[in-house]
């Protein structure tokens, strides 16, 4: 059975190298916790992320679409009856791109579908893979989860509600008991908090207002900082310093 894995960044694919674990890795290179994602079909989808990624990290289409859409299309390309492996990780950046990466898959019948969850270790769930050594990653392997249908269908509504920026049906849907999604309504409503009804900053940019406002305003303190309480995001440096920049602008006024 041909078995491929799709890894939520190349970092993990340089630690499975050195796995005894197959190498046939499809590597989901999108932050689409960042950004516009609405669109009606997947044509307008890439060329609304490409603008995204172009104005915000100074990249080209072509780069774009060499790098990140030609991975993604190799989903619609794997033999009937393959096993699929979604090694990602609990935190909201991660768990949105996962719910999109069911989206695509669910248009294809006869595939199984597993999900590899990080081993958690001193209580910390939203450290992921990215310390992992080869016994853990194996570890992980062995004890992956199969996605049944409704599980598969949770993770389409997931996108669903979130491409639409659905609030409501985000919170309904997250509270559905899943063997293969963790934290699901931590997650869910962390994402909610992002965007509070009554004009005040979201929880992120708070957050890092408050380190600014505490802290020197060296970045990598501020990184630091916010990783260590607001895990859950999974915010990389990139995310964080768009916010950072936005809050030290706004108080400078």
């Amino acid at each position: 059975m041909a078995i491929y894995h799709v890894l939520n960044g190349d970092c993990l694919a340089e630690q499975l190298r050195q796995t005894a674990i197959n190498p046939d890795f499809i590597i989901c290179r999108e932050c689409l916790i960042d950004g516009d994602v609405k669109a009606d079909n997947l044509d307008d989808f890439w060329k609304i992320r490409a603008k995204f990624i172009i104005d915000s990290y100074d990249a080209s289409t072509d780069y774009y679409f060499e790098r990140t859409v030609k991975e993604f299309e190799k989903l619609f390309h794997l033999p009937k009856n393959a096993e699929v492996c979604l090694w990602f990780e609990n935190d909201l950046f991660c768990q949105v791109n996962m719910w999109f990466v069911l989206s695509v898959l669910s248009k294809q019948s006869n595939l199984k579908v597993f999900r590899i969850f990080p081993i958690i270790e001193n209580g910390e769930p939203w450290k992921g893979f990215g310390n992992a050594n080869t016994d853990s990653l194996a570890k992980a392997f062995s004890s992956k989860v199969k996605f049944q249908q409704k599980d598969i269908d949770l993770g389409v509504n997931l996108w669903d509600a979130y491409q639409k920026n659905n609030f409501k049906q985000l919170k309904e849907l997250s509270t559905n008991r899943s063997n293969c999604f963790e934290y699901l309504e931590e997650v869910c409503q962390a994402h909610i908090d992002r965007f509070p009804s009554n004009n005040s900053l979201g929880k992120p940019e708070q957050l890092i207002r408050d380190l600014i406002n505490t802290k020197s305003i060296e970045f990598h303190e501020v990184f630091q900082a916010f990783s260590e309480r607001a895990g859950i995001y999974g915010f990389g440096d990139l995310q964080v310093k768009s916010i950072f920049e936005r809050q030290i602008h706004s108080l400078e006024k």
